[in-house]
């Protein structure tokens, strides 16, 4: 009996771990996330600004993979493209504040005019959960536009 129970507990085990790999596969990781901010970068540097924000901008194209997204704003806080939500391109987004009041956006801007990149800490619906979440953002100034992905922190 007691064989049968070690057997079950470790069997348990393996099965609690073995989905914990499993959903922590379904969420991206700062090194996936700056890797796509970096060949969006490329993307943009290849294609021009038109072509590079269509395909950051769609949801179902090379910008966007699991809890990941591109987005690209400008100097001003304008957002130039958005693969989780079509709705803020083209809206001036440097007034927004995350759950906590921060100013995520100027916070975001002035630090793409003092550094080239960087990364940034704020709130922010994950568009898999539709829950607001800690987010760690991946930020790249590229002439006068800024690049970005980041990841939902659990």
């Amino acid at each position: 009996m007691k064989r049968l129970m070690a057997v079950l507990l470790v069997t348990g085990w393996v099965l609690v771990l073995s989905l914990n790999t499993a959903l922590a596969a379904d969420v991206g990781t700062k090194d996936e996330a700056t890797a796509m901010a970096k060949k969006a970068i490329g993307f943009l540097k290849t294609n021009g600004a038109d072509k590079a924000y269509a395909e950051i901008s769609n949801p179902k194209g090379q910008f966007v993979d699991r809890d990941l997204y591109v987005v690209v704003y400008d100097m001003n806080g304008k957002c130039l493209a958005h693969g989780a939500n079509a709705k803020m391109i083209g809206r001036d987004l440097i007034d927004n504040k995350d759950v906590d009041g921060k100013e995520f956006m100027k916070e975001r801007v002035e630090m793409m005019k003092k550094q080239a990149s960087g990364w940034q800490d704020y709130k922010f619906r994950n568009p898999t959960t539709n829950q607001i979440e800690p987010k760690a953002m991946y930020i790249e100034r590229v002439n006068d536009v800024i690049v970005g992905c980041g990841v939902y922190l659990k």
